[in-house]
């Protein structure tokens, strides 16, 4: 924690939150539903897609580019498969919803596959892949990003973004395995949050159009994102947004609405998650004790010199977790003072 930073509990940080969305529109369930995953990312250490959010889609309420009152709504439905309309509502309802949906369809058939189109940002991917975890299954969530931010390998014009995946797998004693990760080498919310923080890019995350080095997080509009792995992560990408977009019907490629710049448009955003039930494979207790096994060989395994410990995914995220349920979330002058801000403008009572 710096010098600039206080904790705030995480239940009084939620009530503000939903205070704020009730202010903004939301009816009062789903502004507390809403309210408990943009906080329980910030205690998983997903800060910049928590309630460092609550700014931008207090202005796309407003604004009338997300739906308050949304009809979220099956178009199709089958045995393992479903599609769902969000009605341009709240990333957060319509994936919590279509999570819901898919860990039913696997408790049926032994796997649920669930698309959602007319969605909108819903946070980090680990809050959604880790709901089928409860329920012995493994997730799997793929989003496409809310801005474009990367090119195809070798051009010059973003066409993809920094679309999402996600893995969860249960483990019996040890924390669970949980991937989230974008295909470009750093996600754009921590572009923001260096230009934020008014602290330079590492060499690597960006590049402008000239294909330099671009450092200079206030910039950014200037450059691209570059992928991970070069053109495998352009190549990652171009797959995500076919899953979670085209198969969807929800906008790709040109039909992407930056949604920090038009705050009054509906962005169409797709996403997809995919709940597998272990239990059509094998006995989930043996598969959590294998998964066990293994996480402790690599932990075990032997380092490289200077390196103290090696990490599994998810890990960091979970020691977190623990860490901000006990002693509150670290809260940035530069944050609070943005939440102050919303507490002002919609006139509600503020932080604790």
């Amino acid at each position: 924690m710096t010098a600039d930073e206080a904790r705030v509990p995480a239940a009084g940080l939620a009530e503000f939150v939903a205070r704020a969305f009730v202010a903004a529109g939301l009816p009062q369930p789903d502004a507390q539903a809403v309210a408990a995953l943009m906080v329980e990312a910030d205690l998983r250490g997903s800060d910049t897609h928590g309630v460092i959010r609550l700014p931008l889609y207090v202005r796309r309420l407003r604004a009338g580019g997300i739906n308050a009152k949304p009809n979220v709504r099956l178009i199709s439905d089958r045995a393992s498969v479903a599609l769902i309309g969000g009605d341009n509502g709240m990333g957060h309802l319509v994936m919590r919803r279509a999570a819901a949906l898919a860990i039913e369809k696997a408790k049926a058939t032994g796997v649920g596959w669930v698309g959602a189109r007319m969605s909108n940002h819903a946070g980090p991917a680990a809050l959604y892949v880790t709901m089928p975890l409860e329920h012995d299954m493994v997730g799997l969530y793929f989003a496409v990003g809310s801005n474009n931010h990367l090119p195809p390998w070798g051009g010059s014009e973003s066409l993809l973004g920094t679309n999402p995946m996600a893995v969860a797998v249960p483990a019996l004693e040890e924390p669970p395995i949980v991937l989230d990760m974008a295909p470009t080498v750093a996600a754009y919310g921590k572009v923001r949050l260096k230009a934020q923080r008014g602290e330079p890019m590492p060499v690597g995350w960006m590049i402008d159009r000239e294909g330099k080095p671009l450092t200079d997080a206030k910039r950014a509009d200037e450059g691209h994102l570059l992928p991970i792995g070069d053109y495998k992560g352009y190549g990652l990408s171009l797959i995500i947004a076919l899953l979670a977009g085209a198969l969807n019907r929800a906008a790709v490629g040109r039909e992407v609405i930056d949604f920090v710049k038009e705050t009054g448009k509906a962005t169409n955003t797709g996403q997809a998650i995919m709940a597998l039930s272990i239990e059509a494979f094998m006995s989930p207790a043996e598969f959590k004790h294998a998964v066990d096994g293994f996480i402790r060989d690599i932990r075990q395994s032997q380092r490289l010199p200077g390196v103290d410990r090696i990490w599994l995914p998810g890990e960091q995220s979970n020691a977190k977790r623990l860490d901000r349920r006990a002693h509150g979330i670290p809260m940035p002058k530069a944050l609070r003072d943005a939440l102050d801000a919303v507490a002002r403008e919609l006139k509600v009572a503020g932080l604790p």
